[in-house]
């Protein structure tokens, strides 16, 4: 009986409890007037008879209709009385168990309501491990339900102010080492210790470039993740954007000595050509260029990169993925691939000269464009997958 009480929902338990307080009231009317009315009445006739004699009372009895008719009014009025007082009595002791049933339910009720508001306001003030927890006799309404999803917000938001300080710790960690070496030099540069010369002004270009490509990078990484890109979407031929984002990148895979292919269907070939896809053609260009030159840093020389791009006809969108034979990805790193500053290989990934935030660039991008984005390997050095959707244009 509990745990059908706790599964249903809260109109249910309020309707419940309204009915409950109803009988609980008519209950204690009926049994008030049933158990007390006939002492009232009898106190009543007894009062009666007492006052007039017994005989007088008799003789009132033997005298005629007019004697019979008033003692008949006699008998009515104090038959009245009698059940006034029982009912005047009843009410009483009915709205006093309506309004302690009320008190109860109603408690139940906002018992929770006030957990959250507290919890609420702990929250307000920063302390955002703050939980509420769920009785069994709410998990199964609206209460619960609350509860649940006050539950999750409040685990959102640790989550994100987590994030907030991760990211704090990281670009400072970021901006520190170009910073460093920007002063170092110019520190010996103004104490005669270097010597001015072409390579030395040529690595305060590329630690200057480094620090400017990373503030461009999270200005771009805000306003992605803000929404305040503008996307003008229309209907694009994907081989269109293969095409610009190879032509791109391509002539760094020739430099480093990696094998670059393309899969796809013949634009000429009606029946396998792909639909065109709705989508940014600028930003759809940016995030295959992005996912290529991440495949780039990552995959040794003498190793392969592939572009397929492929149908989904139960989503109703087209696949672009970009697979490597490169230093791949630890299973417990994968959920986290996509998270600024994350990096798979912490000990080659600056070296390599990536900012870190590209991947959550293209996640906002895709995501902003109608699309999904996703990451695959089979663990370390067994290379990895980046495929992002874009649906199909109307």
């Amino acid at each position: 009986m509990l745990k059908r009480w706790a599964r249903a929902r809260l109109a249910t338990k309020l309707f419940v409890s309204y009915l409950l307080v109803v009988m609980v009231g008519v209950a204690t009317v009926f049994i008030a007037v049933t158990l007390i009315a006939p002492d009232f009445f009898g106190a009543s006739m007894q009062g009666m008879m007492q006052a007039g004699g017994m005989g007088q009372f008799s003789g009132m009895m033997g005298n005629g209709n007019q004697t019979l008719t008033t003692t008949t009014d006699a008998l009515n009025a104090a038959f009245r009385d009698s059940v006034m007082r029982a009912l005047l009595l009843a009410t009483a002791l009915a709205t006093l168990a309506a309004i302690g049933l009320s008190l109860f339910t109603s408690r139940q009720i906002a018992r929770p309501v006030r957990r959250l508001a507290s919890a609420a306001r702990r929250i307000g003030a920063g302390r955002y491990a703050e939980r509420v927890a769920v009785p069994p006799t709410d998990q199964g309404d609206e209460l619960g339900e609350l509860a649940a999803s006050f539950n999750a917000m409040a685990a959102s938001l640790e989550d994100t102010e987590r994030r907030r300080l991760e990211l704090v710790g990281d670009v400072a960690h970021e901006l520190r080492t170009p910073i460093a070496t920007l002063q170092g030099y110019l520190e010996g540069l103004l104490d005669g210790v270097v010597t001015p010369s072409d390579e030395t002004w040529a690595k305060l270009h590329t630690e200057a470039r480094r620090l400017r490509r990373l503030v461009d990078d999270l200005q771009e990484l805000s306003r992605a993740e803000a929404r305040q890109i503008a996307i003008v979407s229309r209907s694009v031929p994907p081989q269109s954007i293969v095409e610009a984002a190879v032509g791109r990148v391509g002539p760094q895979f020739t430099e480093k000595g990696l094998a670059l292919t393309v899969a796809m269907p013949s634009a000429s070939s009606s029946s396998d050509a792909l639909p065109q896809v709705l989508a940014d053609p600028d930003r759809a260009v940016q995030v295959l260029s992005n996912l290529l030159t991440n495949a780039l840093r990552y995959t040794p020389a003498g190793g392969r990169v592939e572009v397929s791009v492929s149908e989904m006809g139960t989503s109703r969108s087209v696949r672009f993925r970009v697979s490597d034979t490169g230093i791949g990805i630890a299973p417990d790193a994968l959920p986290h691939v996509f998270e600024r500053f994350y990096r798979a290989d912490k000990s080659r990934s600056r070296a390599l000269g990536g900012s870190g935030v590209g991947l959550t660039i293209a996640k906002a991008l895709v995501e902003a464009m109608g699309g999904q984005i996703t990451a695959e390997s089979a663990g370390p050095n067994q290379g990895s997958a980046f495929s992002f959707t874009l649906p199909i244009g109307r």
